[in-house]
């Protein structure tokens, strides 16, 4: 059969092209920052200065050694849907590796001496250049695919509420390169759901003729568990053929574990549920948590001033509002917020919903306080008493956590680390009066796979969607 050529040359090619002048543009900045400004003049100079030169010549060395890192890190990917916090945390991280590279060949190389200063100026500079770059090369993909080039031709295996959920992610989304061409399964979808707007390609039986006959890169499998025979068939008789498959697991409750095979005795044991942190990483959190939160107090201090005076005029009663909730090993506290409703407003939460938008009671300095999220900052006192952290599951009342407990599984677990001001759940769009399974679900996802560096992440997709609301 014949298969047009795949498009997946373009954006590695760019990708590449960007970071090596990145890098370059960096060595010739610090140097110039260093040797040939005034700004760093108060730090010793040594005797013989290094020629801009010398150091050009390192960077020639220095790029393919650091593409090479890059790349084994797998970001030249033609497809490859990171979003703006990921991609920074992935440069910090590749060019940490990559300084760290230069400064052991520095090491043994005294041909002449290399200046620490520009060292830390080389890693600072590389970072923000390259991140630049990958902002540039972001916008060149994304406008590729809103103008209909480079697009991947997706189907979708099943019909069923897991094909629907992996359908309403991915359709309509053309900026994350995949064209949906239709789905195929058993039985149409149902009228109700949203994959019956698709197009209905055939049963499961003309998947491996359909795909090998046509244009389709991608292929995507949501079929429940109580498939798992077909799916077992389907798979054998796609052998040979040229296309990525790609499954979404129906293990809901196992999804969100970090899932690892141990051996005891010869016996292999699979551990579906581990502890949330070490005890030194409970230690490197809290820590994060008092110098972030003591940075954050001091940046916004001038709004939290204008904050509270605006509240004081704008209606009557108290600056900031307590609320007792329900944190770490389902201890309670008081949590602060500044004050967005009017006084009494907490009498009539049972006919106003959880997070209900719009809300009647909210005064107007509060309305803008909620859509900024300011309203939100006094819990950076909370941070610092201990009682939450930045990062972790939103803290509930007592009164739905009495009520959901029972009712939602794996509910309690959230309480196994300290709530948080934002969490994975939030800045995945699980915020106010929106899906409390699939809250839970990511809420589980961050307590079982839990890093500093997933901490980071979150915190800057927070910052950004505070910052740019309407960029994801």
């Amino acid at each position: 059969m014949s298969r047009r050529s795949r498009n997946d040359f373009l954006i590695p090619t760019l990708g590449v092209l960007f970071d090596s002048a990145a890098i370059l543009a960096a060595f010739v900045a610090s140097y110039l920052l260093r040797f040939n400004t005034e700004i760093l003049r108060f730090l010793p100079l040594t005797e013989d200065t290094p020629t801009l030169g010398s150091y050009l010549r390192s960077a020639l060395v220095v790029v393919p050694v650091w593409l090479m890192l890059f790349n084994a890190r797998s970001m030249y990917g033609s497809r490859r849907n990171v979003n703006v916090a990921d991609e920074f945390v992935r440069i910090v991280k590749a060019a940490t590796l990559g300084m760290l590279v230069i400064m052991s060949a520095a090491f043994f190389y005294r041909a002449f001496s290399y200046s620490r200063v520009v060292f830390v100026l080389l890693w600072v500079s590389a970072v923000v250049l390259i991140f630049t770059g990958r902002i540039l090369l972001r916008l060149i993909e994304s406008l590729l695919y809103r103008n209909g080039r480079d697009l991947r031709d997706a189907v979708l295996i099943g019909a069923g509420p897991l094909a629907n959920q992996v359908y309403s992610a991915l359709h309509h989304h053309r900026l994350l390169g995949y064209r949906f061409v239709g789905y195929f399964a058993d039985t149409p979808a149902k009228a109700e759901y949203p994959l019956s707007t698709g197009r209905y390609l055939g049963s499961l039986d003309a998947v491996p003729d359909a795909i090998d006959s046509g244009e389709t890169e991608l292929a995507v499998i949501a079929l429940e568990r109580e498939h798992q025979e077909k799916l077992r068939r389907l798979i054998e008789n796609c052998e040979g053929l040229n296309v990525e498959f790609m499954m979404v697991p129906d293990i809901l409750d196992l999804m969100a574990s970090r899932m690892k095979v141990e051996e005891i005795e010869c016996i292999p044991f699979i551990r579906l549920k581990g502890v949330p942190m070490t005890t030194w990483g409970r230690i490197l959190k809290r820590l994060v948590d008092i110098v972030v939160s003591i940075l954050l107090l001091t940046i916004s201090s001038p709004f939290i001033l204008l904050a509270a005076i605006a509240i004081k005029f704008d209606s009557p009663g108290p600056i900031l509002f307590t609320q007792e909730r329900v944190g770490l090993d389902g201890r309670k506290f008081l949590m602060f917020k500044f004050r967005s409703m009017r006084i009494g407003a907490e009498k009539y939460d049972h006919e106003a919903g959880l997070g209900v938008k719009n809300d009647p009671r909210t005064t107007r300095v509060g309305s803008v306080l909620r859509a900024t999220s300011f309203d939100e900052l006094p819990q950076l006192l909370n941070v610092l008493r201990g009682e939450m952290s930045l990062v972790g599951p939103r803290p509930e009342r007592t009164f739905y956590v009495e009520k959901f407990k029972d009712l939602v599984p794996k509910y309690l677990d959230r309480h196994r680390v300290k709530t948080g001001m934002t969490g994975w759940a939030q800045v995945n769009g699980f915020r106010g009066d929106s899906s409390l399974e699939g809250r839970i679900k990511f809420d589980i996802y961050y307590i079982e796979n839990w890093s500093l560096g997933f901490d980071m992440k979150i915190l800057m997709k927070t910052i950004g969607a505070v910052l740019f609301p309407h960029m994801k």
